[in-house]
């Protein structure tokens, strides 16, 4: 280690540290790490970075990510070499599926033992190359000022997304002399006028058109805008997968959302529709069912595609307009243009937004609870700006069909359908917006896969409502066994923890669920409560999903 004299300048951890100072990063996700103990220590003078000490490298990825997809500013997570570095591959491919920018800070074996696979070493260009933008390893720690201001625009410029640095242990150790460079400069990409003039254009001489919304960094007047575009035009406008809090469900142009568990009438209607407008998604495979609601590369519909990353437009999809614009500017952007005298399309957008009340309003179930009713009474209850979170699993579709975004009110889940996303992300979420409710709603499976981070809830002293649904199975496995090896399901049962005995360990407060009437007392019992709580609702196996059963499934098998 070279001399800590003042005169030498600062060490590479300090010099790193001041370059997160510099670029406004307010929580650093971590597990501490050997491998970059000078930049742990700088951290303890950063008083304007909180660091947020985590159980496991995959969940401080996502809490990372999450941060990012609240704040459009880039998540930090900082991890060891090796292990450290690895475990954080379940978060940064969520980065990467999710177009989220994040930097993730890698420690990494002393220069003078690299390429001698030392204790831990690992070539981080080819581990990590295919799911980031750009892997960098510095050497000099009078490089780390640039090398961070370039991850920092390379995550966010064009299509968002993850950026890994390398950051050699001795290097950290190192004193150099060095200025520092300021925030990185934010790119806003707007269309031009003769984008917006092709686009009206288009959209004036269709008639069964249909808007698919989605992206990131909406603030209120992007959001505004949009809305009232929908108003002028009478459009309907259904969410992508995962992005449904980018348009109000209570307004009377929403349709619905195009993911799994589609509602029919709505999955129809986009087969039929002959204008798409794709704002601000790439139009991947749940979107569009495994690429056949949208023909590729031609679509059967004309298509308008606005997107940041210029990459990805014309990538699978042909576009009849192609737009680089990031959505909010977009929708800014629609306030410029005036609809035709006639929109032969208004009534079907009223009968579609009918068909969604509908479809997500709950009916009669199976069991004694039924998750329809318990989804519904959780959107009536919370506030109209909770902040939503979940993982994978097919209890995310009772979510995605019955609760209802209002205005302000965010989701926060991965589109990649990351299992063990909802925990960490409700961390995040509770760090950044402490004075909003947050709930977590996450499957017996899914929870198990970050249930440790119930300790970083209870070590920041956060305020979450964790909702667990439990009925003993990986049940999106165990569904399509049903269909596809009919009478073959072993595998996926699961032998649990008592849920309220383990949230009780961790502090948390706990309820048992097995009755829908009970759901809603003690819901309210959690969101009145200063602490985080634990609600188990324990459903039957029959209700495997929101659109069939088990014994429905079983006959089709058979058949």
């Amino acid at each position: 280690m070279a001399s800590p004299n003042p005169s030498d300048g600062r060490s590479g951890g300090r010099i790193l540290v001041d370059a997160l100072v510099a670029q406004k990063v307010k929580h650093v996700f971590c597990v501490p790490g050997e491998s970059y103990l000078a930049a742990l220590d700088a951290l303890q003078d950063a008083p304007d970075i909180r660091t947020v000490v985590c159980r496991q490298e995959g969940g401080a990825a996502m809490m990372a990510e999450a941060s990012a997809k609240l704040t459009g500013q880039p998540g930090v997570c900082f991890v060891t070499r090796g292990p450290g570095a690895t475990n954080a591959a379940s978060g940064i491919h969520v980065a990467a599926q999710d177009s989220t920018p994040v930097v993730l800070l890698i420690g990494q074996v002393s220069r003078d033992t690299l390429c001698r696979e030392a204790f831990q070493e690992i070539d981080y260009s080819h581990f990590y190359g295919p799911i980031t933008k750009h892997v960098e390893q510095v050497h000099e720690a009078s490089r780390l000022p640039e090398v961070v201001s370039r991850a920092f625009h390379t995550a966010c410029n064009g299509r968002p997304g993850p950026v890994a640095v390398v950051l050699p242990e001795d290097m950290l150790q190192e004193y150099a002399k060095v200025e520092d460079l300021p925030a990185r400069q934010a790119l806003k990409l707007s269309p031009d006028a003769s984008d917006m003039a092709r686009f009206t254009e288009l959209l004036s001489q269709v008639r069964r058109p249909m808007l698919l919304a989605g992206g990131r960094n909406w603030d209120a007047s992007a959001r505004a805008a949009l809305h009232e575009f929908a108003a002028r035009w009478h459009l309907p406008v259904a969410a992508s997968w995962r992005y449904q809090d980018v348009f109000d469900h209570t307004d009377p142009h929403y349709i619905g959302d195009v993911g799994i568990g589609i509602n029919p009438h709505l999955a129809e209607a986009l087969m039929q529709s002959d204008l798409v407008v794709a704002l601000g998604i790439r139009l991947g495979e749940i979107t569009t069912q495994g690429y056949s609601r949208l023909k590729v590369p031609m679509p059967d519909q004309q298509l308008v595609h606005i997107y940041p990353g210029a990459e990805e437009l014309g990538r699978v999809y042909y576009p009849t307009l192609a737009i680089t614009a990031q959505a909010p500017a977009f929708a800014l952007a629609l306030r410029e243009i005036a609809p035709p005298a006639e929109l032969p399309w208004a009534q079907e957008t009223t009968r579609l937004h009918e068909s969604y009340l509908e479809w997500s309003t709950p009916a009669k179930a199976l069991g004694d609870v039924s998750l329809a009713s318990v989804v519904s009474e959780l959107s009536d209850m919370v506030n109209d700006n909770a902040i939503i979170c979940n993982g994978a699993g097919n209890n995310t579709g009772w979510l995605h069909r019955f609760f209802r975004f209002r205005e302000g009110g965010r989701q926060l889940a991965s589109t990649s359908g990351s299992m063990g996303y909802g925990i960490p992300a409700a961390i995040a979420a509770a760090l950044e917006h402490p004075e909003r409710q947050v709930i977590a709603m996450t499957g017996d499976g899914d929870i198990q896969m970050t249930s440790q981070e119930l300790a970083t809830i209870a070590q920041e002293g956060l305020s979450i409502v964790v909702i667990v649904v439990n009925n003993a199975m990986l049940g999106t496995i165990r569904m399509h066994q049903e269909m596809h090896f009919p009478g073959r399901t072993e595998n996926t049962d699961l032998v649990n923890p008592d849920f309220m005995t383990l949230a009780n360990a961790y502090g948390f407060a706990a309820e048992r669920v097995t009755r829908t009437a009970d759901f809603g007392p003690a819901l309210r019992r959690a969101l009145d409560a200063s602490g985080s709580t634990l609600i188990e609702v324990v459903t039957d196996a029959q209700a495997i999903a929101h659109t069939t059963t088990l014994s429905e499934i079983r006959t089709r098998a058979n058949a």
